[in-house]
């Protein structure tokens, strides 16, 4: 993409929470705690992944490839979110723009489809045990990891290519990063069949997804239920529950951000949106890793190991 002849717009300044005032360093503080947090939870379990050959399974490969692409994914969002929480009206050059949203999309995709990846795993496993080092084998992995990054690059590139295509005539984004709708709003043109693009790209990576996950773990919980075993079954009910909280919170906000984007509450949409760029990246390490108790043994391997 070339900037020539498309925009005089040269930057943007991001309106971000200056609505809260005095507030600003107290959100600074909680956003910060909870991105190192983050990032120590996906580091740890792409370390313990990588080290510990008992996790050497389809399933925990999908783990470390969504906690890598989650702490990136968050690289690209919250340190500069922090950064203007700190130093207000601090501009934005148009290709500082263009390049988080590109990568946003990208792995904001990809760590969808990894949740999507996981759950059929998990089915596999549950529902057809026997054929299930036939069906998850490396080739499978590495396509459903490849697919879902391939996904995530195209959705991109439709995107930004069709974004920074528009003239712009404001420059202040009514957000705290550079997300598709906020600055689609400041294009001086008709953006309907930008936003057209926008709504069927989100609708496929959205819905898609969810419906693929949910018939997933309708089968799981239908297989479950035929454990003998109540501690069994509580067992399998419990981990569908959790994950399932992760699916709706991640999925559900995104469907209220990019499938209803005519929305004016501008407070309303930044909560959904911090809970989406910053909550739902904390709860994947814990629900679908930190709880897991072979991780668990893991990590206590690995500690006891450094300790003697």
């Amino acid at each position: 993409m070339q900037r020539k002849n498309i925009t005089e717009v040269t930057e943007f300044i991001f309106l971000g929470f200056s609505i809260f005032g005095k507030h600003q360093i107290t959100l600074f503080v909680a956003f910060l705690t909870i991105y190192i947090l983050t990032l120590a939870g996906d580091i740890v379990i792409v370390a313990i992944i990588r080290v510990d050959h008992h996790l050497r399974t389809p399933m925990y490969f999908f783990l470390s490839m969504l906690a890598s692409s989650e702490a990136v994914y968050t690289l690209v969002i919250v340190p500069r979110m922090l950064f203007s929480l700190i130093l207000h009206n601090q501009p934005i050059s148009w290709e500082g723009c263009a390049t988080p949203m590109f990568f946003f999309v990208t792995l904001a995709v990809n760590s969808g489809l990894l949740l999507t990846a996981i759950g059929y795993d998990r089915y596999v496993a549950i529902c057809n045990p026997l054929r299930y080092t036939v069906v998850m084998s490396k080739g499978m992995c590495a396509g459903l990891v490849c697919g879902s990054f391939g996904t995530g690059l195209v959705m991109a590139v439709l995107h930004v290519a069709a974004m920074f295509h528009l003239p712009f005539w404001g420059t202040v984004v009514d957000h705290f990063f550079c997300d598709i709708y906020p600055v689609t709003k400041l294009s001086c043109t008709d953006s309907t069949i930008n936003e057209m693009i926008n709504y069927g790209v989100s609708s496929s990576v959205i819905l898609v997804p969810v419906g693929l996950i949910f018939i997933t773990y309708v089968l799981i919980i239908s297989t479950s239920l035929k454990i003998p075993s109540a501690r069994g079954r509580k067992k399998a009910f419990a981990t569908c529950t959790s994950r399932l909280t992760v699916v709706i919170v991640h999925y559900g906000c995104a469907s209220v951000i990019y499938l209803k984007p005519k929305s004016e509450n501008s407070i309303e949409k930044d909560l959904l949106s911090v809970t989406y760029t910053i909550i739902t990246p904390l709860l994947s390490p814990v629900v679908y890793s930190l709880r897991n108790r072979e991780v668990r043994d893991a990590l206590r391997r690995a500690v006891g190991k450094n300790t003697s």
